[in-house]
């Protein structure tokens, strides 16, 4: 996972590539990390799910960190440049958001169903 610091509204323009990578990074690790719990969870093994989910909580968290920080800096003003790219990192993350929070509901189904 990247630790990201946004440098001062002066650098924003030059590393704002690099604050978006972070996003799409971090978004991608996370969605993987969800898959891979989902497949431990059909396999039985529910301990190694919930490790596994936890490994994209974090890695959300990293992302959302960046997409906080890029926010905050723009206050709504429209000082960050909204790019193609952008608009991909931040869709990268929702769908990422999404996954999880859907393959947590699943890992859910298959406990009950592994209980029966």
């Amino acid at each position: 996972m990247l630790d990201i610091e946004l440098p001062g509204s002066e650098d924003i323009a030059s590393d704002l590539e690099e604050q978006v990578m972070g996003l799409i990074i971090n978004s991608g690790n996370a969605r993987s990390c969800a898959y891979e719990a989902l497949s431990f969870a059909k396999q039985g093994n529910f301990l190694k799910a919930e490790e596994v989910m936890q490994e994209a909580r974090a890695a959300l968290n990293e992302a959302h960190l960046v997409q906080t920080k890029l926010i905050e800096h723009d206050q709504g003003e429209g000082k960050t440049k909204m790019t193609l790219v952008m608009v991909h990192a931040q869709d990268h993350l929702m769908t990422s958001m999404l996954a999880r929070e859907l393959i947590a509901e699943l890992i859910q189904v298959y406990k009950r169903l592994s209980e029966k």
